[in-house]
């Protein structure tokens, strides 16, 4: 059994949930806390049992902290074992691009296989169940366009405004 944990933060309703391993899953804000539910339990696949572990209390904190402009890293233990061996990799690769930067798919392409793996990447990070601790919201394009974001594009860009990258994308007309 899985156990998640639902908060609101000052940017709407957030969820994490945990397995024996890690924390394996956060849900990015959103306006209600049936809607955080909902993706909880569709990342889940069985049924969460809520309550409050130290780990999911400190990946909380940890969250709001981030939000609040005061955490640049996460240290909570993740459990990654949802996804193929190759998100994976992507997954490590996309842990390793510092607060503040922006990489672009062909970047991590070229850590993870090749430059041609760049469609598959896309596809992993889109894949990313943590979004935020794994920061897939810091890879863009390779023409420095915003390029996709399965949380939405406008939380991609708040994001990358929290971080102070977003003015060093191609805006466009």
């Amino acid at each position: 059994m899985r156990r998640a944990i639902i908060f609101r933060s000052f940017w709407g309703w957030m969820g994490i949930s945990e397995t024996s391993k890690g924390i394996d899953t956060v849900a990015l804000p959103k306006g209600s806390k049936r809607a955080i539910e909902s993706d909880l339990r569709s990342a889940a696949g069985e049924l969460l049992e809520e309550g409050v572990s130290p780990r999911l209390e400190a990946a909380r904190l940890q969250l709001l902290d981030y939000l609040d402009g005061k955490r640049h890293v996460f240290d909570v233990p993740l459990d990654l074992s949802r996804g193929t061996p190759f998100q994976r990799r992507v997954w490590q690769v996309l842990q390793r691009v510092p607060y503040g930067k922006l990489r672009s798919y062909q970047w991590i392409a070229s850590r993870v296989g090749g430059r041609h793996y760049a469609r598959a990447v896309g596809s992993a990070v889109g894949a990313n169940p943590l979004p935020i601790v794994i920061p897939c919201h810091r890879i863009v394009a390779q023409d420095a366009s915003l390029g996709g974001f399965s949380c939405g594009l406008p939380m991609k860009r708040k994001l990358l405004a929290l971080e102070g990258t977003l003015q060093h994308l191609k805006t466009r007309h």
